[in-house]
């Protein structure tokens, strides 16, 4: 049964790692992270931000070609990368599911204990282990090989760097690279 709401009521709130709490209606669909209450900087992601937000395209559509996903929501995207997130940082993501509430724009939110920045190296981190996993299966040796003699020359931080700057963060209407 649907609960009775104030007409014009934005609803819901949601409870931070930090234990803070924010109204749910206050996370534009164009905000990345905000400074809160706290003192820390939340990173704040929508299922609505494409992958796109943390890889270059090219990438994203090796990943969907890559990875099979077995739930109802399709191809390999940020749904799928933020429940990477959580289920490694279970404690320092929240979550919440607002797809009732039509005044916001999206379905589902997750906010972290750290800020966008260190989210945006989480979930590279992350990637590389999915891609070191999958090539670990892969029958060829040599594509192990090479696999790591290149992550060997890979900078997470400056990956980040480099693509955080062409992608201008600070304009909501950056657009992938």
């Amino acid at each position: 049964m649907a609960e009775p709401r104030v007409p014009g009521e934005s609803g819901g709130e949601l409870t931070l790692p930090c234990e803070e709490t924010i109204r749910v209606a206050d996370l534009d669909m164009g905000l990345r992270e905000f400074d809160c209450a706290c003192g820390a900087t939340h990173a704040v992601v929508m299922d609505i931000h494409p992958p796109s937000r943390f890889f270059p395209e090219f990438l994203v559509d090796v990943l969907r070609e890559t990875i099979e996903t077995e739930d109802d929501l399709g191809e390999f995207g940020t749904t799928h990368l933020m429940g990477v997130v959580m289920e490694e940082f279970p404690g320092e993501v929240v979550n919440e599911d607002v797809s009732e509430n039509g005044n916001v724009g999206y379905s589902l939110v997750w906010v972290t204990d750290f800020g966008s920045r260190r989210l945006h190296e989480v979930a590279v981190e992350l990637v590389v282990e999915l891609m070191e996993h999958a090539i670990s299966h892969a029958e060829d040796d040599s594509a192990m090989t090479e696999f790591e003699e290149q992550m060997l020359d890979f900078d997470v931080a400056e990956f980040v760097d480099q693509y955080r700057a062409r992608r201008d963060f600070d304009d909501e209407r950056d657009t992938p690279a």
